[in-house]
């Protein structure tokens, strides 16, 4: 994966989530459980790096922000 962009967690509330699972229904239900707790944006897919197990997810959250399902 790439290296987290400064931008991502330059105020309080944001933070860079890394998944790492079997595979990628269960990456995804995580990244759909956080978007129940905060906003979020998602990762549209997970991938796979050469010689780990499993498949990996980032996604990117802001814990001042309301999830987008109940702000509504």
């Amino acid at each position: 994966m790439r290296p987290i962009n400064e931008a991502h967690v330059a105020e309080p509330g944001l933070a860079v989530v890394e998944v790492a699972a079997r595979d990628d229904q269960t990456a995804l239900a995580v990244q759909e459980l956080l978007a129940t707790l905060c906003a979020i944006a998602p990762a549209d897919r997970t991938t796979r790096e050469p010689g780990e197990p499993g498949v990996r997810l980032r996604c990117f959250l802001d814990l001042r922000q309301a999830p987008v399902s109940q702000s509504r």
